[in-house]
């Protein structure tokens, strides 16, 4: 009996066993059976996808993108932002400039700004100087030029003066047209000058008003012993005496001058003078000497006004 198969060839001269045979071989060779039938059975066929159903690649392109969504998904959310705002960047950014600015201030603080600091502590007085300079030394030495420059450096002492008298010269002295200098221990400040050009102003106007006469002395020539008796009428009708003129007060460096007629009035006048100049030696400003006379003294420069070349005056 022959047995025939569509698609497959068989012997009809075959016996059926040897037919069977051969047509199992044929489907062998041609059917691929399910990978499920074999599971222990490495894969050596790499075209699975081939092989595929059009149903199993579309299953597999989805689940492919499925992967690859999860992936980049999975990726995104690894990657991560600064986890700052511009306005905290700039809030960091002055943090970091104070911390710089208060390190300068702990390690390239001068000293001396320092030692002031600690004196404010305790001293009312220099903590109104430096004020709110206080930190920052640029300022404060500003603040304490200026002071020094105005009352002079020893502001805090109550006496600044010499304990040495000064010495007294006449040169050739004209009462009429003649210079009386002041030579100092040192360029006096603004406070100093005003404080000499003040009392030369006084004497000036008590000059100018005939206070220095010694015609009439009746309280001082008078014993005191008793109550004295002033004669109202001699005291009118004695003969005037005062000062005709004076220049303002000049300073170059150490020395000062001032011209002066001192008209009718007596040399009385330059004893009170001299009084005056010892009390404010003693107490506020050290001079060394007093010269009436003279044209050139020390190394004055006649028309140099300049103030930064120590030039300063008082106005009369």
């Amino acid at each position: 009996m022959s047995v025939a198969v569509k698609g497959f060839f068989c012997n009809p001269n075959a016996s059926k066993f040897e037919t069977h045979h051969h047509l199992l071989r044929q489907v062998l060779a041609r059917q691929s059976f399910p990978i499920s039938s074999f599971p222990s059975y490495p894969i050596l066929n790499n075209d699975d996808d081939k092989n595929k159903t059009p149903i199993l690649r579309t299953r597999a392109a989805a689940e492919a993108e499925d992967s690859n969504s999860t992936v980049s998904v999975s990726s995104t959310s690894d990657v991560k932002g600064s986890g700052t705002t511009a306005r905290g960047r700039r809030l960091l950014k002055i943090r970091e400039e104070k911390r710089k600015r208060e390190f300068d201030r702990l390690h390239n603080y001068p000293s001396w700004a320092k030692v002031l600091e600690n004196a404010c502590k305790d001293d009312e007085e220099l903590r109104a100087v430096l004020g709110d300079s206080i930190g920052d030394p640029e300022q404060m030495r500003k603040r304490i030029e200026e002071r020094v420059r105005k009352k002079g450096r020893d502001f805090n002492k109550k006496k600044t003066g010499s304990l040495l008298a000064f010495k007294v010269t006449f040169r050739d002295f004209n009462p009429l047209d003649s210079y009386i200098w002041f030579e100092l221990y040192g360029s006096p400040s603004d406070r100093e000058v005003n404080l000499i050009g003040s009392v030369i102003q006084s004497w000036y106007v008590m000059g100018r008003l005939g206070a220095f006469n010694s015609s009439n002395l009746q309280v001082g020539n008078a014993s005191m012993e008793y109550d004295p008796l002033y004669d109202a009428d001699k005291g009118f009708n004695v003969m005037p005496s005062s000062f005709h003129d004076i220049s303002d007060v000049e300073f170059q460096d150490n020395w000062g001058r001032v011209w002066v007629d001192l008209g009718t009035s007596d040399f009385l006048s330059i004893d009170v003078l001299l009084n005056c100049m010892t009390v404010i030696s003693a107490d506020y400003l050290g001079i060394q000497q007093i010269v009436f006379g003279g044209r050139q003294m020390g190394d004055w420069e006649e028309g140099m006004t300049n103030p930064d070349y120590g030039y300063k005056y008082f106005k009369i």
